[in-house]
């Protein structure tokens, strides 16, 4: 079989080898090119990556800054109903409206009984009317309380420790719940006050306790009044066995001396109550008073006021022991809110049952 054998001219060499020459070159430079072209993109991502890093770090503080801010801005809302009494009673208090304090911190203490703070400003104040035992049995209730009362626990662990002194304020004349008097006899603030206090025991052989009280009671100068908003309330209590303090149990009786008593033709106007317990006392439906009380209302044209008082339904056994005479408060209040208190012994106004009236 005849073998056919290809031939190749010296010019079909040298093409060939100009071509793969040119291949080569261009092979070499798109391998350069994409080695140049990937390191700068490992770059770029390494560089991206680095700038990435601190942006989420940095975004994040933002968001925890705030957090510790908000326990300072507590809401009014919040607050509970014994924070707002003791917030009215420290109002009071400044403008020398001691009464109502009082009032105020013994509601937030009925309310919140383990409150340092409401017990603290009522023993301070039970100090500032020199009422000490009061003061130190309730500095004691926050020596009870323990170290969660923080530093009215020292507070009152020191006051206890030393004692309440008597410091009144010198030349300063004050009502008996502390209220000081203006120029006029008044209490600061009030439309009415006691001006004067007369005490009179009564000769009577048929009785163990007769005495009569005279009442001053003065109108501020220039205030206009609506006697439908007074009330005048005097109250008499009793020891029984020396120990227990009871609303009186005997005849109370009271009249103005000037039957009109309208603060117009006179001022101050005089209340006269007396007080009589017979030495053969029994207990009639009259006398047996839970409390007894002069709940007047000025302006009648009456010379002689009723007596006036809630018949006691039982007699309470621990009250069957020997009575005697202990003493009276007297409030008034005109428009329901508390215009001054007297009472004799002072100790009444908070050891006296049913002592404490709503301003």
């Amino acid at each position: 079989m005849p073998v056919l054998a290809a031939s190749s001219s010296p010019s079909d060499r040298t093409y060939s080898v100009a071509v793969g020459v040119i291949l080569a070159a261009a092979a070499l430079e798109i391998l350069a090119i994409a080695i140049h072209f990937g390191a700068e993109y490992r770059a770029e991502r390494a560089t991206l990556q680095s700038l990435k890093r601190p942006a989420v770090s940095t975004s994040a503080k933002p968001v925890m800054t705030p957090l510790p801010a908000q326990p300072d801005a507590p809401s009014s809302a919040a607050l509970s109903a014994s924070d707002r009494l003791l917030k009215e009673a420290n109002v009071l208090r400044e403008r020398g409206d001691t009464a109502n304090a009082l009032a105020r911190l013994q509601d937030a203490s009925q309310r919140d009984p383990r409150n340092p703070q409401v017990l603290a400003e009522m023993a301070a104040l039970y100090e500032s009317i020199q009422l000490f035992d009061r003061s130190n049995e309730t500095w004691r209730k926050i020596q009870d309380l323990g170290p969660s009362a923080g530093p009215l626990y020292e507070l009152a662990d020191m006051k206890l420790r030393v004692g309440a002194a008597a410091t009144p304020a010198a030349g300063v004349p004050m009502d008996t719940a502390g209220k000081p008097l203006d120029a006029e006899g008044l209490p600061e603030g009030s439309v009415f006050g006691v001006t004067s206090i007369e005490t009179e025991q009564i000769p009577d052989p048929e009785a163990e306790t007769d005495l009569r009280l005279k009442i001053g009671i003065k109108k501020r100068q220039g205030v206009a009044i609506d006697h439908s908003k007074l009330r005048i309330m005097v109250l008499f209590y009793d020891s029984v066995d020396n120990d227990k303090v009871v609303a009186t149990d005997a005849d109370v009786n009271y009249e103005w001396m000037n039957p009109k008593h309208d603060w117009l033709e006179s001022n101050p106007e005089t209340l006269i109550v007396t007080y009589l317990r017979s030495k053969a006392h029994a207990i009639t439906s009259e006398a047996a008073l839970s409390a007894a009380a002069a709940a007047v209302t000025p302006g009648k044209n009456s010379p002689r006021s009723k007596k006036r008082g809630e018949p006691a339904t039982s007699t309470d056994s621990s009250d069957s022991g020997q009575r005697r005479y202990l003493g009276y408060v007297i409030r008034i209040l005109y428009d329901d809110k508390l215009q001054t208190v007297r009472a004799e012994p002072a100790r009444l106004i908070n050891d006296a049952p049913n002592s404490s009236v709503s301003p």
